[in-house]
């Protein structure tokens, strides 16, 4: 019920070469669980802005009234990875040697926000549904855990994918739930779910 919301959410994105990125946002408006409307589309052209500062922009949105303030920082990834099973992180014991020193007893209190840190091995699925006519699937996962998201590349027709990878993440809330959802590629249309699994930081 309002024309000037305030959302005040941070999202990380992750960038792992050297491309053009758009980021493209959209809002909506929710009148009840089934009827939404879109309410205008803005895009930023990422490689446009400054690294290493916060960008305020103000964004028209396009071909409806309104705008959006937001602030984009484009800066280094730290402690965001992925990588193959056989180069991970954790299996270097130099790195593995430095991660545990700097998240011992002693250094608890030295950044508040930095918390702990997650490895998760992707290695495969087995028996997943059938999404394409064919009576096969092309299979992606994609993990969340709080406002980071990554994902594997999409293993075409099959319904038993092997991924094989290493993804790292900083812990900042350790009461976030790691969400891991398999998806079907279908395209242009939006990917179809297959199923998914959370998993509470707690737990493990």
């Amino acid at each position: 019920k309002s024309a000037n919301p305030q959302w005040r959410e941070q999202f990380d994105f992750h960038y792992f070469s050297d491309r053009k990125d758009m980021l493209d946002i959209e809002v909506w408006r929710k009148d009840n669980k089934k009827h939404e409307e879109l309410l205008g589309i803005c895009h930023v052209d990422i490689t446009a802005l400054p690294a290493k500062q916060t960008n305020c922009l103000e964004l028209p949105l396009e071909k409806h009234p309104g705008s959006l303030l937001m602030l984009i920082a484009v800066s280094p990834c730290t402690g965001v990875s992925i990588s193959d099973l056989c180069v991970c992180p954790l299996g270097d014991p130099n790195e593995r040697q430095q991660i545990s020193q700097r998240y011992c007893i002693k250094n608890s209190f030295r950044d508040m926000k930095d918390i702990g840190f997650l490895q998760v091995k992707v290695l495969k699925a087995v028996d997943l549904m059938a999404a394409d006519f064919s009576g096969k699937s092309d299979p992606f996962c994609v993990l969340e855990l709080g406002n980071d998201m990554l994902q594997t590349h999409t293993v075409y027709k099959n319904l038993n994918p092997e991924w094989n990878k290493v993804f790292t993440f900083p812990i900042k809330d350790i009461h976030d739930v790691l969400e891991v959802t398999v998806f079907d590629e279908d395209g242009d249309k939006p990917p179809d779910f297959l199923g998914k699994v959370a998993i509470p930081l707690l737990s493990v």
